[in-house]
């Protein structure tokens, strides 16, 4: 069984000497959805920091950029709101430290631009971690745990609820960054990132009306959805979306205060929960 927390357990764990690497905050027994949350955070371990080669700054910096910021709170609030409360899955460690949504092999294209499951390269391309660093450490003692854990989250729930919907949550900045590499399409409000296999047409079109109020992009600037493994492209019980709101809607750029947009974001996001908490269509 995953381990379910409390709404208090991200900020005890951040005052740990070793903080975990996730939280799974419960919501309604019977609810299939799981806002999925992998990006929000800025806590780097000592141990990990050290192999971090930028100042600390420029890491700051970095943090400001690469975060997506208040994500976390969006989907409390969305939780909160909700008619049948959601499970909520959150990464409590910055994705410098590794990146859970990454693949390990020759599938990830992020890996191009030094931006794998284990960063080498920065948002501007620039040097995080040298070439030489061996990642199978990190990956072992935070990817590995992570991906198990998800894998028995969305498990509980299609047995639980007979299916699964993985919402992801994610934000992105207005003006494109060097490291993307579909940088040059649409920049909307909100972008829905799709997967042939797991978003079905039910899905995408309760996003596009909950989100009715925001200018509604599709698969532009990213795309994909987030599904464990063992479910992936075989399993259609377990159904996906990620949402990708443009950071000018809900807070000041890099890094900085959110705005009242944010609560905008998460009305929206409460009414996706309820639109797919009910019976399958």
């Amino acid at each position: 069984m995953v381990h379910h927390a409390t709404d208090n357990a991200p900020g005890a764990a951040l005052t740990s000497a070793v903080p975990p690497s996730f939280v799974c905050l419960p919501g309604a027994k019977d609810s299939p959805v799981i806002l999925h949350v992998p990006h929000s955070a800025r806590e780097i371990p000592a141990q990990v920091r050290t192999g971090i080669v930028l100042g600390d700054a420029e890491l700051e910096r970095e943090s400001d950029h690469i975060v997506d910021a208040w994500t976390a709170e969006i989907a409390r609030d969305a939780a909160g709101g909700s008619r049948v409360r959601p499970w909520r899955f959150v990464n409590l460690l910055s994705r410098l430290v590794v990146d859970p949504e990454r693949f390990l092999d020759e599938r990830e294209e992020m890996r191009a631009v030094g931006m794998g499951a284990v960063y080498t390269r920065t948002t501007h391309r620039e040097v995080l971690r040298d070439d030489a660093v061996d990642p199978g450490p990190l990956v072992e003692r935070y990817f590995r745990p992570y991906a198990r854990a998800m894998t028995e989250a969305v498990r509980e729930r299609v047995e639980r609820a007979g299916r699964a919907v993985v919402i992801d949550v994610h934000s992105y900045p207005s003006t494109p960054l060097p490291y993307e590499l579909h940088g040059d399409g649409a920049r909307p409000a909100v972008c829905l990132g799709t997967d042939p296999f797991h978003t079905p047409p039910a899905l995408l079109d309760a996003a596009e009306t909950a989100f009715a109020g925001f200018e509604v992009g599709l698969d532009s600037p990213f795309s994909g959805t987030y599904v464990p493994l063992e479910f992936y492209g075989s399993d259609a019980r377990v159904t996906a979306l990620m949402i990708e709101v443009r950071r000018d809607v809900y807070m000041t750029e890099p890094g900085g205060p959110a705005g009242p947009g944010l609560g905008r974001v998460a009305r929206a996001l409460a009414a996706l929960v309820d639109a797919v908490s009910g019976p399958r269509p």
